[in-house]
């Protein structure tokens, strides 16, 4: 996770965990690029050479989008996407450095809480008129907003920058859309993702924000398919197209083409979003989708424990948790099922959310 890899004493060790490829059975291909697929005669083209293949999974995950204003070439203004831009914003990031972050989403709110974990200032840029308002809707980013700022970020929302500038080609200033200009030692971007598809021009892969896949992850051409951040399928489980950018979605996708790919036993993938981060000690957890109707559940100061719970329809669709985990995860099965909420009422007390 960003924030641990940013915070921890010791720079951990991000190969640790991995299996060991060749004990499974697995050819690895590193320092490998895929230049395109031809997808009549099934080979993957590489500057390595040609790999054919009987069944493929694209899973190229997606690219930082770019701040395309003046000066983000500037040295001192990174993206945080692979293990040498981590260790080189781990180096910056000392104590009084001076370091905008624009961005105000996951990782945007990881790394603002990372900088200040190590006793950066911090200012937090995002357009939106809340952080994350689109993925949890605007009652509970008003709560992350104040959490934010209870940790001494300054947070400026409905806001743009417009230039990046410096001397001797090292970051100096930001400059905003108010015309306000900001100190900065170090600016870090996060403005969202785009997937990784461009090699898969003319391979017959009908491609649009994501490879285009059937519920069983399988794309216009057959025996090709896709996971992860790449992959956008209609999703049975709220019958909407989606792409979701989460790992734990990821894992999920992979059982699914894995069965799908290698047997007559297809399944659509039917996902229950889900995603956790940690901002400033806090865990925050969320499953399901948000929606207009919600109840928030606890009674302290805008930035204690919650629970928030999303309903359309009658039908409980999602949950939002602030250093809640028990009582998120007792709703896991309701919003999988987006279970009514009458029925949920019905239920005995012991298995029922409290409601206000």
């Amino acid at each position: 996770m960003t924030k641990d890899f940013l915070t921890c004493a010791d720079e951990p060790d991000p190969t640790a965990h991995l299996a060991d490829p060749e004990a499974l059975g697995v050819t690895l291909m590193t320092g490998t690029t895929a230049t395109s697929l031809d997808s009549r005669n099934r080979r993957v083209r590489t500057d390595q050479g040609d790999v054919d293949y009987d069944r493929l999974v694209v899973a190229t995950g997606a690219r930082p989008r770019p701040l395309e204003v003046p000066g983000a070439d500037l040295a001192g203004v990174f993206t945080i996407r692979s293990l040498e831009d981590a260790r080189a914003v781990r180096a910056a990031l000392q104590p009084g450095a001076r370091v905008v972050v624009v961005g105000a989403g996951f990782i945007g709110g990881e790394i603002a809480s990372s900088a200040r974990a190590r006793g950066a200032e911090v200012t937090l840029v995002e357009v939106a008129p809340l952080p994350l308002v689109g993925a949890v809707g605007s009652l509970v980013a008003e709560r992350l907003a104040y959490l934010h700022r209870q940790y001494d970020v300054d947070l400026l929302i409905r806001t743009k920058v417009r230039a990046i500038g410096g001397s001797a080609g090292r970051v100096e200033k930001v400059r905003l859309n108010d015309g306000t200009t900001l100190p900065a030692d170090l600016v870090i971007i996060g403005i969202g993702v785009d997937p990784a598809t461009d090699w898969l021009r003319g391979s017959g892969v009908a491609v649009g924000d994501g490879v285009a896949c059937s519920p069983y992850l399988e794309s216009t051409v057959p025996g090709v398919y896709a996971v992860g951040d790449v992959a956008r399928w209609v999703n049975p489980w709220n019958g909407r197209s989606s792409r979701l950018e989460h790992w734990t979605a990821t894992t999920e996708q992979a059982v699914f083409v894995a069965r799908n790919a290698l047997t007559e036993d297809r399944e659509a993938c039917a996902i229950m979003p889900y995603f956790w981060s940690e901002w400033y000690g806090h865990r925050l957890q969320m499953i399901g989708e948000p929606a207009d109707e919600v109840e928030l559940l606890g009674d302290g100061a805008a930035t204690d424990p919650f629970l928030a719970q999303y309903r359309y329809d009658g039908d409980l669709v999602g949950a939002f948790a602030l250093d809640r985990t028990g009582p998120l995860m007792k709703l896991r099965v309701p919003v999988r099922k987006r279970q009514s909420w009458q029925d949920m009422l019905r239920e005995p007390a012991s298995a029922a959310p409290s409601a206000r």
